[in-house]
Formats: structure tokens, C-alpha cells, sequence
């Protein structure tokens, strides 16, 4: 990547950080209900069973609605748990949680043998921002790009994020994979990958 490009990476994500600081309470849970809508209505719409998903930082689009309302329907939600080498490993969703060693929060049950992410059905993902191209701008270190590698095929994938930021394009590199579409507060978006 050309210095440009990344110093451009940590811009965007400097700024979103800032966004995303100055969001009132009220507008997070506002975010909450409405992407716990959006979510349940795309898993359904895709009929999935299990849904690879994320436990939201402070300064990321909530998902505790979502996880809330997966877990009263039957949907199995796997949540990521952050491994040394940029890996993650995957956890059931029991609704309990702790800090994990990058400061995010993370499932608090033990990891799962196998590769349960082979079994999603639809894997929601945290991102700072999403082009209409689906180019996916992560936080920089990289854990879901590998993830999301590992599939020949993966399964829909939609990145998790504000209205705000879907934009029009974002560098996009070799290792990046496409996303299928975009779930904000106010839309589901889909993109030709």
C-alpha cells in the first residue's frame, strides 16, 4: 500500500472515530433498535439459522438489540473471540461478555472446536466504512479480512455500519473482501461482488 493510501485509511478512521464520539445516547439506541430491525429482517429473508456476528465496541453500531432479539427467536449467533496472529475463533452468543485483549468486548463462553464460521449463514461485520463498490475499510489490523479469506464462497456478508458511512470509494487492496451489502440504521444495502 502506497503511504498515501494508508495515511487516507487512518484519516477516514480518525474521522469516524470523531463521528461516532459526538453520537448522543439517544441516537445509539435509536441505531440499536433500528439495526436489531434490519438484521432480523435480513437473516430471515435469507432464512438463516446461525449468523456470525459481532459484540459492538462503545464507538461501533450497536448489535445488542440484534443479539437480544436472535437469541428470543432461536437463531444461533456466533461472536468472535481475538486470537495472537490476527485470528479469531468463534463462540456461541449466551449473552454474557467481557473484555477481550484488545479492549473490545468479547463472548465470555469458551470457544468452539471446528470452524463454526463455516456454518453461518450470514455473517454481520464491524467496519468503519463501506464503498458502493463493497470495498470494506476494517479498524486496520486485519482479523476479519482473514477470516473472511479462508471461504471459497463465503456466505452474505454485510458490513455494519452508519448512514454516513457509506461512501462513494475507498482503497480497495488484494487481501480485501468484498462485502455483499451494507446494513445501517436506515438501510440494507446490496452490491454485486
Amino acid at each position: 500500500m502506497e503511504t498515501g493510501e494508508a495515511e487516507g485509511k487512518r484519516d477516514i478512521r480518525r474521522r469516524i472515530r470523531d463521528a461516532r464520539r459526538a453520537l448522543s445516547a439517544g441516537a445509539v439506541a435509536d441505531a440499536d433498535r433500528r439495526i436489531a430491525a434490519r438484521a432480523l429482517d435480513l437473516a430471515g429473508g435469507l432464512g438463516a439459522r446461525t449468523v456470525a456476528c459481532y459484540l459492538a465496541a462503545p464507538q461501533e453500531p450497536p448489535t445488542t438489540g440484534f443479539l437480544a432479539a436472535a437469541r428470543a427467536r432461536g437463531i444461533r449467533v456466533i461472536l468472535p473471540l481475538s486470537r495472537p496472529g490476527g485470528q479469531l475463533v468463534w463462540a456461541d452468543d449466551d449473552g454474557t461478555s467481557r473484555p477481550g485483549p484488545l479492549g473490545v468486548p468479547e463472548p465470555a463462553g469458551p470457544a468452539l472446536g471446528g470452524d463454526p464460521l463455516a456454518e453461518a449463514d450470514l455473517i454481520l461485520a464491524p467496519a468503519a466504512a463501506v464503498d458502493v463498490r463493497g470495498t470494506r475499510l476494517g479498524w486496520g489490523l486485519g482479523y476479519y479480512d482473514r477470516a473472511l479469506a479462508a471461504f471459497a464462497a463465503p456466505p452474505p456478508v454485510y458490513a455494519v455500519i452508519y448512514d454516513v458511512e457509506v461512501v462513494d470509494a475507498l482503497p480497495r487492496e488484494s487481501h480485501d473482501v468484498p462485502m455483499s451489502g451494507a446494513l445501517t440504521p436506515t438501510r440494507t444495502l446490496s452490491f454485486d461482488r
